[in-house]
């Protein structure tokens, strides 16, 4: 049923018998968001079934039909305890039908009756309901009724100034009427009401209460309407002061052009609105912005600080709000392009995948921070910039190598003179899109003093869930980097803050084995260089030998930069050469490298090829790749005194006096004086001693070469060791075991010994490496000492060498003295 179209009030007076009158049995229709009050003629339609039968029925008897109101109007099927308890018995005067399934129909209420209980539900709604007559006021109470009369009238009038469009004969109807029934139901039944309070005064049987509550929500309704009248004049007002401003604006434009004054602040401010409404911003943003640009209209162009807003909206205009690049999520494509750009870099690789894999399947994922972590010239920042080129995102460096000051990266306040963003934005803005690749260059090497500490302003850079509104004090609006992909890169992670370092994934590279670099040289900086050089390929040809040649003795690094360097001299004598008509075509080998070059600049040590005493061949780790480090132990006649010598660090100092120990310990298994550390002077050596050495895997060398020294036994040759020792005898494990193993390969090793918990690093050993070398994986020091050892006499048990009378030593030239040794 619809709202009704058309509202007539008979004079009609209700019947109010003193006598109960009897309960009748009518058709029913349940009313949705309708009430009809007695005396009142109304049209609506009738579209849902068991109301067109109700509405049948009542024409086919004496056309009454009881008529009550629904509490939920969104329910369609009619159950007993969805009616109210008091509604209208009407007669029906009309029955119209504009359409197949709709009814249109005109009723008139007669009298009030209450709902006793619901006799029928199918096909229609029927019930047995009774009159339910009006109290009638007590004599007392006339004066209080006719005083309710008058507060009514007063309200309506009210109601009436402030709803203008009321029907002229509707007010008069009200204001001709003293009878309190009749106005209570004439103004409820004809003014925009909830029915809710409808049916309460419907049901109201005492007219002094009926009055009471239309006086309330009349009052209720008036102070709605005065609130809405405020609000539109407001509105009306602004509306008018806008045109007018508009309307001047206008003027002063013509005038502008008539004086044809080039710098009009109207226009200038128009400009910078317009360009603000294109960037789609958050209210916040908005209205900073159109804030300061209307600031800019009431200062004098030329002035200071009309520079300085005109500055500040250049640059907050100039950021990429709301840009993005599209990232290509192809992994098979990002793969292929990243092996194209560089080789090795298994780990890297792996994990930028990985990244694109989770992005094509989660594209709304944040916070992907990564550290790039080695040694330098080994790529990390090349690879950057190839990463942003596989993921199809833009590309900004920002170097903090040296970077001091905390506004450095989140900026200076404008207010100070040359004041500019940070670094952070400033990369934002170059690379034109808020989701780019930022690579945060040398991130190891910030620094602080008394202006700040720009690692702690990264804090809020570098984390996920504070970035997404990164406020740069220039700027000074929330702008998100939560879609940015920073990589940083740094040579050493003991300077990095650790709050710092953990907000990020660190990833390490490691420096390149040489086979590495020969294939690096291949097929990226020979081809880059002999470009950058003109020369053609079939000008010259740089053999396989050369380059090792190069590799081996003109450069000692753990990337790639100074074979660039020798590769370019190389290039370049080659270019003088065929410039000059000297010839046409180069063919370069190792003998020729020489000829160009000069001499090398490292000569590979020379290792004795017999096994010996006392010297053993232990592997370390430097920032250029793993060295073969030599062992050397001599003992002599003494006090028991113990000379560590070959620039070394506290930590293999105190490996050193650890390895002596453990001698002690089991050095009379091996035939070795239980009192050697009384009566010998032992003299412990690495060579190379101007190169500094620190770290405890040359821990089970030392033993072996002490076992190998006080006992006279010759260790192998071809044999090389690295790994902690414990007081115990146990092998802890080493880092840097891949670099490590290219050296041993290097020396032409045939054995190499690891600790037992390194097995799982094998499989990131070079495929030739572990080819050509025999890993042997031990626990305790009586493995390695196995290993190591050449076969001996075995010594006669230690009880008998204490009562077997020692030779006596053999002669030592000059004044050399030796420990006497067990024969």
């Amino acid at each position: 049923m619809s709202e009704k179209v058309k509202v007539k009030i008979s004079e009609k007076t209700g019947r109010s018998d003193k006598n109960a009158p009897e309960p009748i049995e009518l058709p029913v229709i349940a009313m949705r968001g309708i009430v009809l009050f007695p005396r009142m003629i109304l049209h609506f339609d009738v579209a849902r079934a068991a109301s067109i039968r109700a509405l049948n029925a009542a024409v086919q008897g004496d056309r009454k039909i009881f008529m009550v109101a629904q509490r939920e109007t969104e329910n369609e099927e009619i159950q007993a305890d969805m009616l109210y308890s008091v509604g209208v018995v009407a007669s029906v005067k009309q029955i119209l039908k504009p359409q197949d399934d709709v009814l249109r129909v005109v009723v008139e209420g007669e009298y009030r009756a209450k709902l006793l209980e619901m006799t029928s539900t199918d096909p229609y709604l029927r019930a047995r309901c009774q009159e339910y007559p009006v109290r009638l006021p007590r004599r007392g109470n006339s004066i209080l009724c006719e005083a309710l009369i008058r507060t009514v009238k007063d309200y309506f009038e009210e109601y009436c100034m402030l709803s203008p469009k009321m029907p002229r004969e509707f007010v008069m109807g009200v204001f001709m009427s003293d009878d309190p029934m009749y106005i209570a139901e004439y103004i409820a039944g004809n003014i925009p009401m909830p029915v809710e309070q409808k049916q309460a005064i419907l049901e109201q049987n005492s007219p002094t209460r009926r009055m009471e509550q239309l006086a309330a929500i009349l009052e209720n309704e008036n102070q709605i309407l005065s609130a809405e009248q405020e609000i539109q004049e407001k509105v009306r007002e602004k509306i008018d002061k806008n045109q007018r401003e508009y309307y001047l604006r206008e003027q002063m434009k013509a005038i502008a052009e008539e004086l044809d004054e080039d710098e009009n602040p109207e226009n200038e401010v128009e400009e910078y609105l317009q360009k603000i409404a294109k960037l789609g911003l958050d209210d916040e943003c908005r209205e900073k912005l159109e804030k300061e640009a209307r600031r800019l209209y009431k200062m004098p162009p030329s002035s200071h600080e009309a520079g300085v807003v005109r500055g500040y909206l250049d640059t907050c205009l100039e950021l990429p709000w709301n840009k993005k690049t599209k990232d290509k999520l192809d992994v098979a494509k990002a793969r292929a392009q990243l092996d194209r750009d560089h080789y090795g870099m298994k780990k890297v690789k792996e994990r930028i995948t990985e990244l694109i894999a989770v992005r094509s399947l989660a594209p709304d994922i944040k916070g992907q921070i990564i550290c790039l972590y080695g040694p330098p010239g080994v790529g990390k920042t090349s690879v950057a910039r190839s990463i942003a080129k596989a993921m199809g995102r833009k590309y900004a460096r920002l170097s903090l190598g040296g970077v001091r000051d905390e506004s450095d990266i989140r900026g200076h306040r404008k207010t100070y003179v040359g004041s500019m963003p940070g670094r952070v934005m400033n990369a934002i803005k170059l690379a034109g899109s808020q989701n780019p690749l930022i690579l945060l260059d040398e991130i190891d090497k910030l620094g602080s003093d008394f202006r700040g500490d720009p690692s702690s302003a990264l804090l809020e850079v570098l984390d996920a869930e504070q970035n997404l509104a990164f406020r740069d004090h220039f700027i000074e609006l929330p702008f998100d980097l939560s879609d940015v992909l920073f990589i940083a890169t740094a040579n050493d992670l003991s300077t990095i803050p650790a709050p710092l370092l953990d907000r990020m994934e660190v990833i390490e590279l490691s420096s390149y084995t040489r086979e590495e670099k020969y294939q690096i040289a291949r097929k990226h900086l020979i081809r880059k260089q002999m470009h950058r050089h003109g020369i053609k390929a079939t000008q010259l040809t740089l053999k396989k030998d050369a380059v090792y040649t190069l590799i081996d003795n003109y450069t000692r690094e753990a990337g790639v930069r100074s074979l660039e360097r020798e590769i370019a001299s190389v290039m370049r004598k080659c270019a003088s050469k065929i410039a000059s008509g000297e010839c046409e075509k180069i063919s370069v080998d190792a003998a020729k490298i020489t000829e160009l070059l000069g001499t090398a600049k490292y000569k590979p040590d020379a290792l004795d090829s017999f096994d010996q005493a006392g010297v053993v061949n232990g592997l370390a780790w430097t920032s250029v790749g793993g060295e073969l480090l030599q062992v050397e132990v001599s003992v002599l006649k003494g006090t028991g005194k113990l000379e560590l010598t070959g620039s070394l660090g506290d930590v293999m100092k105190e490996s050193a006096q650890t390895a002596v120990s453990v001698v002690r310990r089991i050095g009379e298994q091996y035939g070795i004086d239980p009192d050697f550390h009384k009566n010998c002077d032992i003299h412990i050596h690495f060579p190379e001693g101007a190169v500094p050495k620190d770290g405890p895997s040359a821990g089970i060398t030392i033993v072996t070469a002490l076992i190998s020294a006080l006992s006279d036994t010759k260790v192998r040759h071809d044999v090389a060791m690295t790994g902690e020792i414990t007081l115990r005898g146990r092998v802890l494990p080493i880092g840097g075991l891949r670099e490590k193993t290219m050296a041993a390969y290097r020396y032409q090793m045939k054995t190499v010994i690891i600790p037992k918990q390194n097995e799982p690093d094998i499989e990131e050993m070079e495929q030739v490496v572990r080819e050509a070398l025999e890993i042997k994986p031990v626990s305790l020091i009586e493995q390695v000492l196995e290993i190591a050892l050449c076969e001996r006499k075995k010594p006669s048990p230690v009880q008998h060498a204490k009562e077997a009378p020692l030779l006596p030593p053999p002669a030592l030239s000059g004044s050399e003295t030796a420990c006497p040794l067990p024969q």
